[in-house]
């Protein structure tokens, strides 16, 4: 309850200055408008089905890509991470498509799919990969020597070194990059709409961009940041759940 509170007055203190700085004429209400009146357009917004058509459509492409970037990074991650000459073999490479940015790949995109939602798929799956990717590859390279020994004279199988040696070890990476890949993914979401025209928020906010309509533009602006803030919580929630027993998170909650 104290970090909720917390959280809150820092909101309330970031909407007064913002209040206070069209108030006080240091930026043009034209450009920057009164948080009142975005919050009284975004209150009318939300009564208009409209509005939820085009969130249910970000938000669908958002799941979609994020499901697909980590049913891939787990699986490929899980395999080159668990074989040190498939590790040092693509290292090069991991580090040289990583750092590529997703939206430089949106002409491709377009160009093999066209304006529809799977060119946004494309942009959203590369970015959200990394993420998980690398995390599950650091995680399952993180195995102790000596359980993996333990493991291996004790007989075990495969399957029970992965549930019961492997998994433990990944699952606090494959959460942090989850949590991290999921707040891209948002992002990258809402951009592909921006630039590729596909229905959502994203083109909502370009064409209020376009129609300068500054209070719509903000409005729209502060429903991508409380997606953003939803998703964290959520995650964040989701990985203090399934770690409950890490010591991390017994620490922290200590």
């Amino acid at each position: 309850m104290r970090k909720v509170l917390l959280g809150a007055i820092g909101l309330l203190g970031f909407a007064v200055v913002w209040q206070l700085i069209p108030m006080l004429g240091l930026v043009d209400p034209q450009y920057l408008p009164y948080p009142t009146d975005v919050f009284a357009w975004l209150f009318q917004e939300t009564r208009d089905l409209a509005f939820w058509r085009r969130l249910r459509l970000t938000m669908t492409s958002w799941a979609i890509g994020l499901a697909l970037a980590t049913l891939a990074a787990v699986v490929l991650g899980t395999a080159v991470g668990m074989v040190p000459f498939l590790r040092r073999a693509t290292h090069t490479m991991v580090e040289f498509l990583r750092p590529v940015p997703s939206v430089a790949l949106i002409p491709l995109a377009v160009l093999m799919f066209g304006l529809q939602m799977r060119a946004a798929l494309v942009i959203i799956v590369y970015a959200a990969f990394w993420q998980v990717f690398v995390q599950v590859i650091y995680g399952v390279a993180d195995i102790d020597t000596v359980a993996r020994d333990t493991a291996r004279s004790f007989g075990l199988t495969r399957r029970e070194r992965l549930r019961y040696l492997v998994l433990p070890t990944a699952l606090p990476y494959l959460m942090t990059g989850l949590r991290l890949a999921a707040a891209v993914a948002l992002i990258l979401a809402i951009t592909a709409e921006m630039v590729i025209g596909n229905p959502g928020i994203g083109r909502s906010i370009e064409l209020s961009r376009s129609a300068g309509d500054a209070v719509g533009l903000y409005g729209l602006v502060v429903v991508t940041g409380i997606l953003g803030l939803l998703v964290n919580v959520v995650f964040r929630f989701v990985e203090r759940r399934s770690l409950a027993w890490h010591q991390s998170v017994r620490s922290e909650e200590a």
